[in-house]
């Protein structure tokens, strides 16, 4: 069998993966998954030299790291928190304008002082003193909080892993405050948290990315032009 001339990483489930079909679909591109409906393999309609391979979004930033695929589709937010390279591992080739979400840090609403990070910097101090230790932050984003904290000057405080709901971490004792994500603000407010005047992080959305360390030859480097277009509208 021929091998494909690029290969796409695509997520294999929910939202990410219905409007990434979408998109092709309306571009004039079907996606097609081969075998079994729940297979990890696909192709796209009218190019029959491009191979689809369907994995979580999370996966698809690692494929990408290690050259595995040529193109992926995922989240900013997923790409800027495992690579510390980002610049000279991947390239945003085009956002697509579906999976908008923020990463943000959000305190309780009862935090009447607290607007801004540098006021956290201040309750941090007041809490150890308090508490003998530092503030307990709650996310799965662990990469992008420590840069965002060490950029504002923010240094009492801890990282709490989160593997579950993570808006429900103050409520719950086991954390102070939380860094995740929102796309409304609803799941905030019905917790009680507010997101800190200049706590916006991250305004991530769905992204066409190339990875830097695939084979571009020609062929690729046509099809990516190609795709780019296409998804472009």
């Amino acid at each position: 069998m021929t091998a494909p001339s690029l290969v796409i990483a695509v997520p294999s489930k929910g939202r990410l993966k219905e409007k990434a079909a979408a998109l092709f679909e309306a571009a004039g591109y079907t996606l097609r998954v081969k075998g079994h409906e729940r297979g990890y393999r696909g192709q796209l309609d009218g190019l029959p030299d491009v191979a689809v391979e369907y994995t979580s979004a999370a996966e698809i930033v690692h494929q990408l790291r290690a050259g595995r695929v040529h193109l992926g589709i995922t989240g900013e937010d997923l790409v800027r928190e495992a690579l510390s390279d980002v610049d000279s591992t991947v390239e945003f080739v085009a956002p697509l304008d579906f999976g908008h979400a923020d990463v943000i840090v959000a305190v309780p609403e009862c935090w009447l002082d607290v607007s801004r990070m540098a006021d956290l910097e201040d309750v941090a101090e007041q809490f150890a003193r308090n508490h003998g230790r530092g503030l307990r932050v709650a996310t799965k984003y662990m990469n992008l909080t420590r840069r965002f904290f060490a950029k504002k000057g923010v240094t009492g405080y801890r990282i709490v892993e989160s593997v579950g709901a993570t808006e429900a971490t103050p409520a719950t004792g086991t954390s102070e405050l939380i860094v995740d994500i929102t796309s409304t603000g609803t799941t905030l407010k019905a917790n009680h948290l507010k997101v800190l005047e200049d706590g916006l992080i991250l305004k991530s959305e769905a992204h066409l990315i190339a990875a830097k360390r695939a084979g571009w030859h020609p062929r690729a480097a046509e099809l990516r032009d190609i795709i780019a277009r296409a998804l472009a509208g």
